[in-house]
């Protein structure tokens, strides 16, 4: 889906987006992606070639890094890298017993005093501050203002879910006169992006408390940005974009695998009734929903208006109804790079090197098979675990390589002109 327009001085022309959502801990992924990437000989020493980045959840993170380091793609990517292979549990949440029991015991007081005992203090099962933390030492977003005025970013789109209306909205930095749009279950807000944003953009439902920020009108609660962006692609595209290269988080081999055990009929036999489902794996099937399934519908349904818009691109007549759109439809090229192995799988081998406290909790979810071992890939941040993702991601990453720098240096010549740094 393409909304968008001729070009104008505020919409300049060629534009690359990277779009990146993501999950936990399974951001780690994305990071060995971009590492890759940001070791391509042609762009190594040279600015990021993304001039519209959109972010949502860990994807957040990673994204208003590559943003504040647009000067230098090389420096940033092996920033972020740096950043998600030290990454251990206490640098995101609390997780000293002292603080785990007091949540238990808050929650207890809620669950059997109720209204009595003045109940909902519990916001979240984790304290997400040493996060918070982590990010306001470790992110420097005083670079997306000076990519802006350089113009080596043209916007920075991060995406959080609105607790009291539902709604997904996108805080974006950008070059003045950026896009901006109100849709039913969307809204665009002008804003300098912060460590809140990224923090509330991040925060999982019910893992991580609600951040409060700025609406506009006043101040409201917000959560992870992937709850509500069921169009993932979307900021981008509205922001102008022609090309967008997409991380995802989903193993598509994996899925097909689960798919057709799901399905199978035992050889024909009466189907043994599998085990319920332990309340470990329904919690990570509710993260799946939310972070995993948008990208590949959305990639789908792009892929349908692009052959929609090719159609009455190449000479046949328009119908009336598209002449009257306010925002006419452009073809958008896609990349999309999604892993080659199963997180869940790689998590449930890690299972110990979780924090005693949080491993004590989980345990009384219950134990999913390996593969359906999501929750766990969603909160493992230990450096054995996010290692081996960086690995995954660069891999996956190395083995598309050429693809990947054709994608990105296609419209090159014509972002530089249009930065001023080479003749017309």
């Amino acid at each position: 889906m393409a909304p968008s327009t001729s070009v104008s001085p505020m919409r300049p022309p060629g534009m690359t987006a990277l779009a990146l959502t993501a999950g936990g801990a399974r951001g780690a992924y994305q990071a060995g992606v971009l590492k890759r990437i940001g070791e391509i000989p042609a762009l190594r020493d040279a600015p990021s070639p993304f001039q519209i980045i959109a972010g949502a959840s860990a994807g957040a993170i990673n994204g208003a890094a590559v943003a504040a380091y647009s000067e230098c793609l090389h420096t940033g990517t092996s920033q972020i890298a740096y950043l998600w292979g030290g990454l251990t549990a206490d640098q995101v949440y609390r997780t000293d017993l002292r603080a785990m029991l007091g949540n238990a015991a808050r929650f207890g007081a809620d669950i059997a005093l109720g209204r009595l005992g003045r109940a909902g203090r519990v916001h979240s099962l984790l304290d997400a501050a040493p996060l918070r933390a982590l990010l306001d030492r470790e992110l420097p977003l005083d670079g997306i203002a000076r990519a802006v005025e350089a113009r080596q970013l043209y916007a920075l789109a991060i995406t959080a879910t609105g607790y009291h209306s539902g709604k997904s909205y996108s805080f974006i930095q950008g070059r003045a006169g950026h896009p901006q749009w109100r849709k039913s279950r969307r809204i665009a807000l002008r804003a300098p992006i912060t460590v809140d944003h990224v923090c509330a953009s991040a925060s999982i439902p019910l893992v991580f408390p609600p951040v409060a920020l700025d609406a506009g009108a006043g101040t409201a609660w917000f959560g992870d940005g992937a709850m509500r962006l069921t169009t993932p692609l979307s900021p981008a595209i509205r922001l102008g974009a022609e090309r967008i290269l997409a991380i995802g988080i989903r193993c598509r081999q994996s899925e097909e695998e689960l798919t057709t055990e799901e399905l199978s009929d035992n050889s024909g036999g009466a189907r043994a009734t599998p085990p319920q489902p332990p309340l470990a794996q329904i919690c990570g099937t509710f993260l799946n929903a939310i972070f995993l399934d948008h990208l590949d519908a959305d990639l789908d349904h792009l892929i349908r208006m692009n052959n929609m818009v090719s159609v009455y691109t190449e000479g046949a007549s328009h119908p009336p109804e598209m002449s009257q759109l306010r925002e006419p439809m452009r073809v958008v090229q896609p990349l999309v790079m999604a892993p080659s192995e199963d997180f869940a799988v790689v998590a449930s081998s890690l299972l110990n090197r979780l924090p005693s406290s949080l491993r004590f909790l989980l345990d009384a979810l219950g134990t999913p098979d390996a593969k359906s071992a999501d929750l766990t890939s969603y909160l493992l941040f230990d450096p054995a675990y996010t290692r081996a993702l960086l690995d995954i991601g660069y891999r996956d990453a190395a083995a598309r390589i050429d693809e990947i720098e054709s994608f990105l240096r296609k419209n090159e010549q014509t972002w530089r002109v249009h930065r001023g740094e080479a003749g017309s």
